[in-house]
């Protein structure tokens, strides 16, 4: 069972559940943390809740026929790093432009006890289904990184799956790792979306698949994918991690690395157009967009 937001006849979200068949039902609350917290009160599981607004749901949607947006207004986006091999090896290529003959620190921080974990958005920076994502103008050289994203409350616990765009600037954050924020951080730069796969219906979140495609000029120049089961860390460490000593807030979405990197020699450019798809929870697809230097602060 996944659940969505559509932009609905009166251009307000409207939250709702989608079925297998992709049939649409309207839920009678304002937002994914509501059905949580009513779930709560209630004892029973968001399931359940869910499935018995379907059975006496009068009015169905076709999803094709809709214009989603987030699923969620997540408060806060955080991302871990280096948690998949490939991220390892495409970090070091960045951190020794091309020279690989020495351990670096995104070597230790793979082995390490603790994970790498950054702040990557808010829910006012963060775009859902179709939107532009952003390319940074003082960036040469900037890809897509499809992610698993874990949708979390205050206290840690996974309500959910998501698709995550955690777009990075591999030469920003190559040049010196203290730049990171800036290679992760700017408008338009973390998509998510298109549903949130309850995490009551998924039995085995690690056989979950996560495939990027980057399309230009209308044909495919890019495609990649990956089981989440090959992640370095377990999905519990992280949380555990990104909740020690810190306050989160529910609805907190917390992305878990990239197994998916394009050629050393790619970069996304205008008018390309990415697909992230984890086929449980659908096709997260947006078409990237160049910056002037006079929209971005930058003179």
């Amino acid at each position: 069972m996944r659940i969505i937001r559509y932009v609905n006849d009166q251009h307000q979200k409207q939250l709702a559940a989608v079925s297998n068949e992709h049939i649409v039902f309207d839920l009678p609350f304002p937002d994914f943390m509501s059905v949580v917290n009513y779930a709560r009160e209630k004892n029973q599981s968001v399931l359940q809740i869910v499935n018995d607004v379907i059975e006496t749901a009068k009015n169905e949607k076709l999803l094709e026929n809709l214009t989603l947006t987030t699923p969620i207004d997540a408060p806060e986006v955080w991302a871990a790093g280096v948690t998949y091999e490939k991220s390892k090896e495409a970090r070091n290529y960045e951190a020794t432009q091309g020279k690989l003959d020495s351990e670096t620190f995104y070597d230790k921080v793979y082995d390490a006890e603790r994970p790498e974990i950054f702040f990557k958005s808010t829910s006012a920076r963060t775009v859902g289904p179709n939107d532009p994502v952003y390319l940074r103008s003082d960036s040469n050289w900037q890809i897509p990184e499809p992610e698993l994203g874990l949708v979390i409350d205050g206290a840690g616990e996974v309500l959910g799956y998501i698709v995550g765009n955690d777009m990075s600037c591999r030469d920003i954050e190559g040049e010196n790792p203290l730049y990171l924020p800036q290679a992760k951080i700017w408008k338009n730069s973390c998509a998510i979306g298109p549903a949130i796969l309850l995490k009551d219906a998924v039995e085995d979140p690690y056989e979950l698949k996560i495939i990027c495609r980057i399309f230009r000029n209308d044909e495919k120049v890019f495609e990649g994918e990956a089981k989440v089961r090959q992640l370095k860390r377990s999905l519990d460490e992280l949380v555990h991690y990104l909740i020690r000593d810190n306050d989160i807030f529910d609805g907190t979405v917390l992305m878990t690395g990239t197994c998916i990197v394009p050629p050393n020699e790619f970069t996304l450019n205008d008018k390309d157009h990415i697909e992230i798809e984890i086929p449980r929870i659908g096709v997260l697809s947006n078409p990237v967009k160049s910056q002037s230097l006079s929209t971005t602060g930058v003179h």
